[in-house]
């Protein structure tokens, strides 16, 4: 199969990584793979140091001329390559693959959308995504919905694939615990509670710390913290400043980055995601659940999909997380619920599922054609 994957994302985020995952799935499996990618970003980087052919395409300026000439470049890579698939992960630049497609080119489109802001539900968004392209790829029970009810979109054309998780590499390793756990000086009887997030306001820092210092209030003297991540939007200045407020600093630890993030999700007993908002596809949650780490989240995004019901909370409440999390450490058998739970979660989210579904959806649109 000849494959475009449109991934112009600027930064590595949860789209970039999906579609890149995705994309080295597709060509490890002996499909031709195109990656066309944004100059100098990210997630280009990111592609090109996973093996995969990478072309730069200014799909995302709004200059008319620098447009018309990145439109000229597609038509000679349509000409020259001839693909069978173009999959569009972001929305800049999708109007143009729609035209052209109406303007004759033979190619299967989808738009997968890998992120949680709706699209604008008007009337040309709607025949964007609805009359031109051949499916829509959504992450989240939550965006089908949307997409279903505002865009109209017909239920055949419309796929759920929430992505996968590398099971070899993210697995509970004993090894790895016992070895981070002594680097930062956790013992053996310590209750360690981990988010794992770059620094960044929307994965709810703040609120993790304040649930881990009303935790140890009301006696859990055993809790500790460790924040697994690096500075992005927020600065280890910023989070450690949180940490003061809240009184929590010698319980508390920062990772910065890692190459061992699996032996530190692994050196975990509860992980968090305290989201404020966004988590279309949840990457750190899928990585968590993998290594067999009871996990409690805020109820925002894809999360309703892949957690137990009774460990979600709102967003930015920071007593119903310590509720969660104490919850979890003292009820054995919630416990087990919630890792039961994880565990049928995950049997259905592994990179090979997340190959096998992506490739259904394209040899339906190939049969169809």
């Amino acid at each position: 199969m000849r494959i475009f994957q449109v991934i112009n994302v600027r930064w590595f985020n949860a789209t970039a990584w999906y579609a890149i995952t995705l994309s080295k799935l597709l060509a490890d499996a002996g499909h031709e793979v195109l990656v066309l990618t944004q100059a100098g970003t990210q997630s280009e980087a990111m592609a090109r140091e996973a093996g995969l052919e990478t072309v730069s395409v200014d799909l995302n300026t709004t200059n008319p001329l620098r447009f018309a000439a990145a439109a000229r470049h597609i038509i000679q890579l349509l000409r020259t390559h001839r693909p069978e698939i173009v999959n569009c992960h972001r929305g800049e630049g999708f109007f143009l693959w729609g035209l052209l497609k109406l303007f004759g080119f033979h190619y299967r489109l989808v738009r997968t959308r890998g992120d949680q802001r709706p699209p604008r539900s008007d009337a040309v968004n709607r025949w964007l995504h609805s009359g031109v392209a051949d499916a829509v790829v959504v992450t989240n029970r939550r965006m089908a919905e949307y997409f279903l009810q505002k865009m109209r979109t017909p239920g055949p054309g419309l796929w759920l694939i929430h992505g996968g998780v590398d099971t070899a590499k993210f697995h509970f390793d004993q090894a790895g615990r016992d070895r981070v756990r002594e680097e930062f000086g956790f013992v053996p009887n310590d209750l360690v509670v981990g988010l794992v997030g770059r620094f960044d306001r929307v994965k709810g820092h703040k609120e993790t710390i304040e649930a881990v210092a009303a935790l140890r209030r009301r006696g859990m003297e055993n809790i500790r913290l460790l924040l697994i991540g690096f500075d992005t939007a927020m600065t280890t200045d910023q989070i450690e400043e949180h940490i003061r407020d809240a009184g929590v600093g010698d319980i508390t630890r920062i990772s910065g980055r890692r190459d061992d993030v699996a032996a530190c999700i692994s050196a975990l007993d509860i992980g968090v995601v305290a989201s404020l908002w966004s988590e279309a596809i949840a990457r750190s949650a899928l990585e968590i659940m993998a290594a067999e780490r009871p996990l409690v989240s805020t109820d925002v995004g894809v999360m309703p999909d892949l957690v137990d019901a009774s460990v979600l909370v709102k967003p930015e409440d920071a007593d119903g997380l310590a509720d969660a999390i104490e919850a979890v450490a003292t009820d054995p058998d919630l416990r087990d619920q919630v890792l039961a739970a994880q565990k049928r979660t995950m049997s259905q989210l592994t990179l090979d599922e997340f190959l096998k579904r992506t490739l259904n959806l394209y040899q339906s649109l190939l049969e169809d054609a």
